[in-house]
């Protein structure tokens, strides 16, 4: 690339995943359990990272697995655990 005579390089860092590891829409909601809506939802908003091939859009499952991970919320260890409406003697 030229920029007023110097000349720069530019890398571009692309992972390109295996075809078997890219899902479509329907198949990202296979997989988490949740209607299509959900998924396109995801994608409108940006929350989730996804590839435009043409006219399709498809989501890595490492990507998708990520997501899931991300709303992953630990217990925390200075509760209580809930009561069970039984009482102990």
């Amino acid at each position: 690339m030229t920029q007023r005579g110097r000349q720069t390089n530019v890398t571009l860092a692309v992972a390109n995943p295996a075809p078997s590891d890219l899902l479509d829409v329907k198949e990202a909601a296979n997989h988490l359990g949740t209607p299509v809506r959900f998924i396109r939802r995801l994608i409108a908003e940006r929350r989730i990272r996804f590839y435009k091939i043409g006219r399709y859009v498809r989501i890595d499952r490492h990507d998708l697995e990520a997501f899931v991970a991300s709303g992953r919320i630990e217990p925390s260890a200075g509760t209580r655990p809930q009561s069970t409406g039984w009482r102990t003697p």
